[in-house]
């Protein structure tokens, strides 16, 4: 069983000539894979390069405070 691990990623993108903030929940094995999934999500939804994206802070959390319900179900945890 592969144990996977929840992170709290914020920072901005370049959207047109303004940054756009952002705080996105991630999970992955490492803060690396966690991070490729993000410049992935973000540079396909947005069409933004991941040069333009900049990450400012990432946290590892307990997988119980994840906000995200997708987070919270593929990690296991129940919606109360």
């Amino acid at each position: 069983m592969i144990i996977m691990n929840v992170y709290r990623i914020s920072g901005k993108f370049l959207m047109g000539r303004k940054y756009q903030v952002f705080t996105k929940e991630m999970i992955g094995k490492g803060k690396s894979e966690a991070l490729e999934r993000l410049y992935s999500i973000i540079g396909s939804k947005h069409n933004v390069e991941r040069r333009y994206i900049k990450v400012e802070k990432i946290t590892q959390i307990k997988p119980e405070s994840a906000e995200d319900p997708l987070v919270r179900y593929k990690v296991g945890v129940k919606n109360e």
